[in-house]
C-alpha cells in the first residue's frame, strides 16, 4: 500500500520528489538553527574571534532568528499542499478564495534567489576563493562542524526554487491546440 505524503488536496497531484523535497526542508536548515543557539549565550563554538559579553537580547534575538527560520521553511510547503491553491476557509475575509498562482510564485521566487545570493558564495569563503574569508576557529574540528551544520543550509535557495518551479508547473493552465 503506498504512503500518502499529502498536504491537502490540490487541483493536480503533486509529485512525489516534490512532497519529499518541501518536507524535508525544515529538517534541511534545522543544523544551522542549532548551531547558532549558543552563541546566544556567549559560547563561541571554537571561534577565535573575541565578541565580547553578548548583549541581554542576544538569547531571544538568536532563538527567535533560529524560529523565524524554520517557520520560513515550513511555509514552503505551502507550494505542495491544498492551502497554497485556496485560502483556507478560516481565514476572515479572504477564505475560500483560490490564490493567484504569481501571488506564490512571485514572493518565493524572490526569496529563493535572495537565499542563493545569502548561502551560495560560503564555499568561497571556505576555500579562500575571490576575496571571502570565513572564520577562524581554535582547531579543525570545530571548523568541521560549523561546515556540516551550516553546509545544509546553502540548498534551503535552490530548494525554494525547485518547489517553486513545481507548483509553477503544476498550476499554469493547459492550453490545447
Amino acid at each position: 500500500m503506498p504512503i500518502n505524503l499529502s498536504l491537502g488536496a490540490t487541483e493536480r497531484p503533486v509529485q512525489a520528489w516534490v512532497l519529499r523535497l518541501a518536507k524535508s526542508l525544515p529538517f534541511v536548515v534545522l543544523p544551522h538553527c542549532l548551531w547558532r543557539l549558543p552563541f546566544a549565550f556567549g559560547f563561541t563554538m571554537g571561534t577565535v574571534q573575541d565578541p565580547g559579553p553578548a548583549p541581554w537580547w542576544a538569547p531571544a534575538y538568536v532563538i527567535g532568528l533560529s524560529l523565524l527560520t524554520e517557520a520560513l521553511a515550513m511555509l514552503c510547503t505551502g507550494l505542495v499542499s491544498g492551502w497554497g491553491e485556496k485560502v483556507p476557509d478560516w481565514i476572515p475575509l479572504i477564505g475560500g478564495r483560490r490564490v493567484a498562482s504569481l501571488a506564490a510564485i512571485i514572493p518565493a521566487t524572490l526569496g529563493g534567489l535572495g537565499l542563493v545570493a545569502l548561502w551560495n558564495p560560503m564555499p568561497l569563503a571556505w576555500f579562500g576563493v575571490l576575496g571571502f574569508q570565513e572564520v577562524a576557529f581554535s582547531n579543525g574540528w570545530w571548523m568541521a562542524l560549523a561546515r556540516v551544520c551550516i553546509g545544509p543550509v546553502m540548498l534551503w535557495g535552490p530548494i525554494v526554487l525547485a518547489l517553486t518551479y513545481a507548483y509553477y508547473r503544476r498550476r499554469r493552465t493547459v492550453q490545447v491546440y
